[in-house]
């Protein structure tokens, strides 16, 4: 007869993070790198929509270059 596992808890939601078993950390951590990564991601792309819509650049629309 197999050993059996114990179970495991799933993580509570007040400790780790809503997407990932990680727990949320301040500073150089994995968590915090990845949510700054996706919130460039975002963004980048507003920049790209800005772009795209204005048809002219973001630093022109802006204002920062005459």
């Amino acid at each position: 007869m197999p050993a059996e596992t114990p179970a495991t808890n799933p993580p509570t939601s007040s400790s780790t993070s809503a997407t990932t078993g990680d727990i949320p950390a301040f500073g150089w951590s994995g968590y915090a790198e990845r949510v700054n990564g996706r919130f460039a991601m975002v963004g980048f792309a507003a920049l790209l929509l800005i772009e795209a819509i204005s048809g002219d650049t973001f630093l022109h629309w802006a204002g920062l270059v005459p």
